[in-house]
C-alpha cells in the first residue's frame, strides 16, 4: 500500500524534474548560441557600450615616422570610463596617413593596423601575454620621412588650392610623402563626448572643401600630357618607333567620326612639320600624340596603361587606393583623345607619381607601402618590410629611352573638349624650366596641361636625379588658373627635401 502511495507522489515528481532539465538544457543551448553566434551582433549593438570601453582600457602602439617620431599615440584620460584617449602631436601633417580613431570609427593606418595597434593581432599578443602577462598594441614605424611629408603638406597649404602630393623611392617602393589639402585635424575627433564628436564629423563631412577626403590616394583626374608618357611607351614597345623616328605633326588633326579637329598652338604646328618622337615629346604635341593613339589603336595603349597598373583593383599599401583606370571600349575619336590623356581616362596622385616611379626604375615598378617595421614595447621587431615587384611597366632600354625624353619634357598647357561637341583642341606649350635649383636635383619631369572646364587641373610626374633616381613625385593641383605653374614649384620643394 505504502509503495503504491509512493509511487503516485514520486510520478509527478519525476515529470517535473524532466521540465526542469528541459528548460536547463534549453536555457544552456540559448545562453551557448548567443555567445557563439549573437556576441558580435551584442557587441556592435550602439546601445552597447562595453566594446567602446574595452577599445580604450589599454594604451594602443605608437604609429612612427620613418625617423622614429611619434605621429600617434595614447595618453592617459586620468579616470572615467575611457581610461586612453588617442593624441596626434602633428595635426593636421599625417592625417591623410595616420587617420584617426574616435569613439564609433577608425580610419587610416589607425584602421589599416588596428590588430596591431590594439594587441589583438596573434603575434602580438602572444609575445606580450609573454613577457609582461598583459595585452599590449605594437608600435607601427612608417616609411614616411619627416622631412618630405612637411615639404608636400606646407607646399599644398601655402597655394591655398585643393591638391595632393605623393613621393616614392623608386627602387623599393617606400613611401616617403603621402600629403592632401584641405585636410582636418584628428584631434577634433578623439573626444569622447559623443554629441561633441557627431556634430564635429558632420561639420566635416558638409564642409564643401572635403577635408575628409584622401585626395592622394582616392580621388581621380584626366591624367591630360602624364598620359603621353604611357603613350609614348606603348609606341616604343611597339617595334614601329625610336626615340628618334620621325612623326607626323599636323596643324589640324581631324579626329575620326567627328566634327572636332585637334589644333595646335597658333593654328601652327609643333616646331617641324616631322619632328622626331623625343621632340614631339618635349613640346607636348597634342596632334603628334593623338595621331599615335591612332596608329596603335586602342588594345595596345590599354595593355600598356594596365602594366603600369592601370585597372588594376585592390591596390593596398595597406591604405586601399582607388583604382585607376583606363576606358575598356572607345572609338577611334575616343582613343585618340585618351592617347592625350583625355576622354575618361582617370589616375590618381599616387599613379602619377608610379609612372615615373616605373621609369626610374628601369622599368619594374615596385609595390608603393607604408609601413616599415611592426615593433613591441621592447623595440623587438615582429614583421619588416620586403620590398616587392608589383608591374613590369616597361624593358630597362625603353625605360632608359623614356627616362631621357622626360629629361627635357615640356610645361604645357593645351585647352581641351569632347570629341562630340565640335570644339577645337588646342596645343599651347610654356618655356621649359629647370625642375629644382638642388645641385642633386637635376629632374626627369612631366608637367599636365590645363583642361578647362569641371576638371582644370594640373599635375606633374617626375623623378630626381636624372642619372640616379631616388625618389619620384606626383602631383595634383585642383582648378589652379593662371597658377598652373605652381605644381612644379611643390614637385621641385618635395624633390629638394627628398635628396637632402
Amino acid at each position: 500500500m505504502a509503495g503504491t502511495r509512493a509511487e503516485r507522489i514520486d510520478e509527478p515528481l519525476l515529470r517535473v524534474a524532466r521540465l526542469c532539465a528541459a528548460m536547463l538544457f534549453l536555457l544552456l543551448a540559448h545562453v551557448t548560441v548567443v555567445q557563439a553566434f549573437g556576441s558580435r551582433e551584442l557587441n556592435a549593438d550602439h546601445r552597447n557600450v562595453r566594446p567602446l570601453i574595452a577599445r580604450f582600457e589599454h594604451p594602443r602602439g605608437d604609429i612612427l615616422t620613418y625617423e622614429g617620431t611619434p605621429i600617434a599615440v595614447s595618453r592617459s584620460t586620468g579616470g572615467g570610463p575611457y581610461v586612453y584617449r588617442r593624441v596626434y602631436p602633428a595635426g593636421e601633417l599625417y592625417a591623410a596617413v595616420t587617420g584617426h580613431m574616435s569613439l564609433y570609427r577608425s580610419t587610416g593606418i589607425e584602421q589599416a593596423q588596428d590588430e596591431v595597434l590594439s594587441g589583438e593581432d596573434p603575434k602580438v599578443k602572444v609575445r606580450s601575454l609573454v613577457r609582461d602577462g598583459a595585452v599590449e598594441g605594437a608600435d607601427v614605424r612608417l616609411t614616411i620621412s619627416e622631412r618630405v611629408q612637411r615639404a608636400a603638406y606646407q607646399e599644398l597649404r601655402t597655394t591655398g588650392l585643393p591638391g595632393a602630393v605623393v613621393a616614392i623611392n623608386p627602387a623599393t617602393g617606400a613611401i616617403q610623402a603621402l600629403a592632401t589639402y584641405p585636410t582636418y585635424d584628428p584631434n577634433t575627433l578623439t573626444t569622447f563626448d559623443s554629441g561633441r564628436l557627431i556634430e564635429t564629423s558632420r561639420l566635416l563631412r558638409r564642409d564643401p572643401s572635403r577635408p575628409l577626403l584622401n585626395r592622394a590616394l582616392n580621388r581621380l583626374y584626366p591624367p591630360g600630357s602624364t598620359f603621353k608618357l604611357v603613350t609614348a611607351a606603348a609606341a616604343l614597345a611597339s617595334g614601329e618607333y625610336t626615340p628618334t623616328t620621325l612623326v607626323d605633326a599636323p596643324v589640324r588633326l581631324r579626329l575620326p567620326g567627328t566634327p572636332m579637329v585637334l589644333q595646335n598652338a597658333g593654328g601652327g604646328g609643333c616646331g617641324k612639320e616631322r619632328p622626331t618622337l623625343t621632340d614631339a615629346f618635349h613640346v607636348s604635341c597634342n596632334t603628334v600624340f593623338a595621331n599615335l593613339g591612332l596608329q596603335l589603336g586602342q588594345d595596345l595603349l590599354r595593355d600598356q596603361a594596365e602594366a603600369f597598373g592601370f585597372n588594376a583593383p585592390n591596390l593596398s599599401i595597406p591604405l586601399v587606393a582607388t583604382a585607376s583606370r583606363y576606358p575598356l571600349a572607345m572609338d577611334r575619336a575616343q582613343t585618340a583623345l585618351s592617347a592625350i590623356g583625355h576622354y575618361d581616362s582617370r589616375v590618381t596622385p599616387l599613379m602619377v607619381a608610379m609612372l615615373s616611379a616605373a621609369v626610374a626604375n628601369n622599368g619594374i615598378l615596385m609595390k608603393p607601402y607604408l609601413v616599415e617595421e611592426v615593433r613591441l614595447a621592447d623595440g623587438s621587431v615582429i614583421d619588416r618590410a620586403g620590398p616587392s615587384v608589383y608591374r613590369k611597366a616597361v624593358s630597362p632600354t625603353l625605360a632608359k629611352s623614356l627616362a631621357s625624353m622626360m629629361t627635357m619634357a615640356p610645361r604645357a598647357g593645351p585647352k581641351a573638349g569632347h570629341p562630340k561637341t565640335g570644339r577645337s583642341i588646342t596645343n599651347r606649350p610654356k618655356t621649359a624650366h629647370p625642375t629644382a635649383t638642388h645641385p642633386r636635383a637635376a629632374a626627369a619631369i612631366v608637367m599636365s596641361e590645363i583642361v578647362p572646364g569641371t576638371d582644370d587641373h594640373a599635375l606633374v610626374t617626375a623623378f630626381a636625379p636624372a642619372d640616379a633616381p631616388e625618389v619620384a613625385v606626383g602631383v595634383v593641383l585642383e582648378h589652379p588658373g593662371t597658377r598652373a605653374d605652381t605644381v612644379t614649384a611643390i614637385a621641385r620643394a618635395v624633390i629638394e627635401a627628398a635628396l637632402r
